[in-house]
C-alpha cells in the first residue's frame, strides 16, 4: 500500500495571507502640522503628501515629483529621506529645514510648518449611466 499522507508544511506555507496578516507591520510616523495641530499617521515608505491625503488632509501640491516647490514647506522637527536622487531644494534651503512632502519619506516623527493645510473635501459622485465595466 503506497503512503498517501501529505508531507508536512510549515504554517506560513500552508496560508500565507494569514501570515503576513500576522506580520509585524512597518512603522508608522506620526506627521503633526502646525498651526492647525492636525496629526496624522505616515506608513513607511509613502511620501508625507500621500500619507497626508490618505489621512483626508490636502497640503498644497502640483507636479508631485519634486520639481515644482508647490508643496515646499518647513520642518521644525524630524527627519526626512528623498525618493528621488536631487529634490528641488539648494543646500541653504534643506539646511534652514525647508522640505517637499511629495517626495519626502518620513525616516521619524515630524512637525511640520503648512499653513496651508486643508480638510480634504469628498463630493459623492452624482450617479452616471452604467455602461458595459465603466461608469459614463
Amino acid at each position: 500500500m503506497s503512503d498517501t499522507r501529505l508531507p508536512a508544511v510549515d504554517a506560513a506555507e500552508a496560508r500565507p495571507a494569514e501570515a503576513a496578516a500576522a506580520a509585524p507591520q512597518r512603522p508608522a510616523h506620526a506627521v503633526t502640522l502646525q498651526p492647525s495641530g492636525w496629526r496624522y499617521d505616515c506608513a513607511e515608505g509613502h511620501t508625507v503628501l500621500v500619507g497626508a491625503l490618505r489621512a483626508g488632509i490636502r497640503l498644497p501640491s502640483s507636479c508631485r515629483n519634486g520639481t515644482c516647490r508647490t508643496c515646499m514647506c518647513r520642518m521644525l522637527e524630524g527627519k526626512v529621506a528623498y525618493s528621488i536622487e536631487r529634490p528641488g531644494l539648494s543646500p541653504d534651503e534643506k539646511a534652514e529645514g525647508w522640505i517637499l512632502p511629495c517626495v519626502a519619506v518620513a525616516q521619524s516623527d515630524l512637525l511640520l510648518e503648512v499653513p496651508n493645510a486643508r480638510a480634504l473635501q469628498f463630493r459623492p459622485r452624482p450617479p452616471g449611466m452604467l455602461t458595459g465595466a465603466r461608469r459614463s
